[in-house]
Parts: C-alpha cells; sequence; structure tokens
C-alpha cells in the first residue's frame, strides 16, 4: 500500500461523519485514535466465525482462537522488537500495565527508603501507582525536573540517582508537551546506578520507530486504542528474565499450573500475568491495526505526521498572543497552546461546534499543568490520516472563535 492520503482516510468511517452538519476535522489521537474499517472487520469476523474461550478447550473454534491470540502476541512483539513472545503480557492498556508493573517491582525488589524516579511532565498514570507502592512500601519519589522548553534535564537527572534507586519511569512523548524523551541515553544511565527503567509508551509507538532491545529497555507499555486498535488491550513488555523474576498480580485462572488447597504453583511466561479469560478478540484486532501500520509502510506515516505538526505549528504562531507549551528540540505529534487571557474549555467548546475535535484541560498531567502556572491547555494531536487542509480549516475555526471570546 503506498501513501495515498485519499485511499487511507477513506479506510476509516467514522472520517466521514458530520458533526453539527459540518465535516469532522479530528486532532484528538493524543486521547484516542479512530480505527480502520479492517480493525472493525477483524472484530466482527472474529466474533462471528471463532468467538471460543483459548488456551484450554480442545474443540476446533477453541484451537482456532488460540491459535490466532498467539499469532497476535507475535505480531506485537515483532512490531516493537521484542526478542520472545514472552516478553509481551496482554494487559488493557498503559494504566493497568503500569499498575501492574508498580505492585509486583515493587513487591520483588524494593525495601524501605528504596527510591522510585519519575520527572515533572508524566501522565497520572505514571505518577499515581509509584506513589501507591511508595506508601505501601515505604519508598521515596525523586521528580526530576524539566527546563523552559519543556525537555528534560538530564543533569538533574542523573543528580537523583544513586545505590538506592531501584527503577526510573518516563514517558517516551510527553502526552502535554509533545516533547520527545532520550530514553536510550536515560536508560543508560539508569543501568550504570543499577536501576530499572520503564518506558511509557503510550503516545511514541504510534508515532516513532520502537525497538525495545536496541533502547535496552527493561519495560515499555503501551495501549492499543492509541495506535488504530481497540479499547480495552494494552501491552507490558518486560525482559523475559525479569518478568521470570516477578510475581503474579493477580490470581485466577490461566495464570496457574496447578492448585490445591494448600499450595498453588504458577504458570511459564507470559501468562502468569494473565489471568481470567484475555480479550482475544482485542488481541487480535490489534494485531490487524499494527499489521495495516506496516503496509502502509510507518516511515512514510512518521514523516507525514512530522510534517503535519511543523505546519500546524507554523500556522498557529501566526495568531496574536498565541502560547505553545512545548518547544522541545524532539517533537512529536502534540500542540497544547492558549491564547491570551481565553479558558482552554471555552476555545474547545466553540471548536466543537465547527466540526473540530480537540482535547481541553490538564490531561491527566496536573503536576506538569500546575509547574506552568495555567489552567489548562487546547491540545490538538495529529495522526497520518489528517491532511494540511484540515490544518487550515482548524485554524480558520480558531481565529473565529477567537473573534467571539476576546
Amino acid at each position: 500500500m503506498s501513501f495515498d492520503i485519499d485511499n487511507i482516510r477513506n479506510d476509516f468511517p467514522i472520517l466521514a461523519e458530520k458533526i453539527y452538519g459540518k465535516p469532522l476535522v479530528y486532532l484528538d489521537n493524543a486521547a484516542t485514535t479512530q480505527k480502520p474499517r479492517c480493525v472493525l472487520d477483524k472484530i466482527t469476523t472474529t466474533y462471528a466465525t471463532q468467538n471460543a474461550n483459548i488456551h484450554r478447550g480442545i474443540h476446533y473454534l477453541s484451537q482456532k482462537a488460540t491459535l490466532a491470540h498467539e499469532a497476535a502476541r507475535q505480531t506485537i512483539a515483532t512490531f516493537i522488537g521484542a526478542r520472545s513472545t514472552n516478553e509481551i503480557v496482554f494487559t488493557r492498556g498503559t494504566t493497568e500495565s503500569i499498575n501492574l508493573l508498580a505492585s509486583v517491582f515493587a513487591d520483588r525488589f524494593c525495601r524501605p527508603d528504596d527510591e522510585i524516579v519519575i520527572t515533572q511532565m508524566e501522565h497520572h498514570s505514571n505518577i499515581v501507582p509509584w506513589q501507591m507502592a511508595a506508601e505501601r512500601h515505604r519508598l521515596h519519589l525523586r521528580v526530576a525536573p524539566i527546563d523552559e522548553r519543556g525537555e528534560l534535564r538530564l543533569d538533574e537527572l542523573e543528580k537523583l540517582l544513586n545505590h538506592r534507586t531501584r527503577l526510573v519511569a518516563v514517558a517516551h512523548i510527553s502526552n502535554v508537551l509533545g516533547t520527545v524523551n532520550p530514553v536510550k541515553r536515560i536508560i543508560e544511565m539508569a543501568h550504570a546506578h543499577g536501576a530499572k527503567v520503564l518506558i511509557d509508551g503510550a503516545q511514541a509507538v504510534a508515532h516513532l520507530p520502537v525497538d525495545v532491545a536496541d533502547l535496552d529497555a527493561d519495560f515499555y507499555a503501551f495501549s492499543g486504542h492509541k495506535i488504530y486498535g481497540p479499547t480495552g488491550i494494552g501491552v507490558l513488555y518486560g525482559k523475559e528474565a525479569l518478568l521470570d523474576t516477578l510475581p503474579p498480580y493477580q490470581g485466577g485462572g490461566e495464570m496457574i499450573q496447578n492448585v490445591t488447597f494448600e499450595k498453588t504453583t504458577y504458570n511459564e511466561l507470559p501468562y502468569k500475568f494473565e489471568a481470567g479469560t484475555p480479550d482475544f478478540v482485542g488481541s487480535v484486532a490489534l494485531a490487524e491495526a499494527l499489521n495495516y501500520m506496516d503496509n502502509i509502510g510507518r516511515e512514510a506515516i512518521f514523516a507525514h505526521e512530522d510534517h503535519l505538526l511543523r505546519y500546524a505549528e507554523q500556522r498557529l504562531r501566526e495568531i496574536p498572543k498565541m502560547r505553545i507549551f512545548g518547544n522541545a528540540a524532539d517533537k512529536n505529534s502534540v500542540i497544547s497552546f492558549l491564547v491570551g487571557n481565553v479558558h482552554p474549555y471555552d476555545l474547545g467548546m466553540l471548536l466543537d461546534k465547527t466540526g473540530v475535535a480537540v482535547r481541553t484541560g490538564h490531561h491527566c498531567a496536573q503536576p506538569l499543568i500546575d509547574l506552568l502556572g495555567i489552567p489548562g491547555t487546547v491540545r490538538a494531536s495529529v495522526a497520518f490520516y489528517n491532511t494540511c487542509n484540515e490544518i487550515d480549516y482548524f485554524v480558520e475555526q480558531l481565529r473565529r472563535c477567537l473573534d467571539i471570546l476576546q
């Protein structure tokens, strides 16, 4: 498949929707992406032709569904450069992946007065689970600062690392600032101090090439719904040797090897972390989404998105009193802004009436918004099905809204 934007847009049925009689301009991709028809069809076909609980059934449908689920695991492992399917744990999304890790990692590796390092730009899902773990285990949460451009202060991060540091948890891309963190360098720094690293890849995996083996990442988490797949399915990647040492997160079916009233032994990887019936339809649909991206070509997708981001920033900077938050040298897919003293909610509400979907508020990053000293932002975030014409329409409607509000 070549990068033909018209054909690509035709693959996404929702883009033909009208909002208040206006064409939909969907710029809320950092919150969730739209789904191509092949993913929607895969969900329907899977339910219609192979809906049966997996792994333990001896009948045909169960075996067919099992093979499809495990083939999806292999597709995902290949997509992110994992060495083995044993390193791919299915979860409900990035949030559950991080909660899983925060629970079992602290149980296994942390002692009172040990330290976890995060950054000022983290999403709540990469803050709150570590706060909860810190409270349970009497750990210290250290926070690495950012500079005025929205870039992580690597010198200050390094100062926080010491022999008590057990884990560094950092976003690959900030969901507010769009900053692309130098995660490979961060991993090297942490490993030099004997610490492990979790990368929150929720915003990155759809917009950057990700090779977890090349990064030497210990853990990497992402959600299906942010990479053109269904909701309710996500992935926690972990190095096989590390996952093998961690205790289970939940108890139930599938994650066991043998159960008696006296003792339970646990299943092998990755099933030890997948208690209960997995989302075997979601996994197959997520694999379909990844295959769809690869059929178009990730390099072409990322180049188009980069062009869209630069074009959108250029057009937005033409507007008087425009303030864009996040001006990192390496930035991706997200623009957060305010104009003068106009409240972001008012702008978002008026833009919605024109068919433009953007996100407003604190974007589940309240500590960062407080640091910036603002009530929130308007956030426009692009995907490869967006166009420069849509950016032009968005900017035109933004100017009209500002004429009303200022």
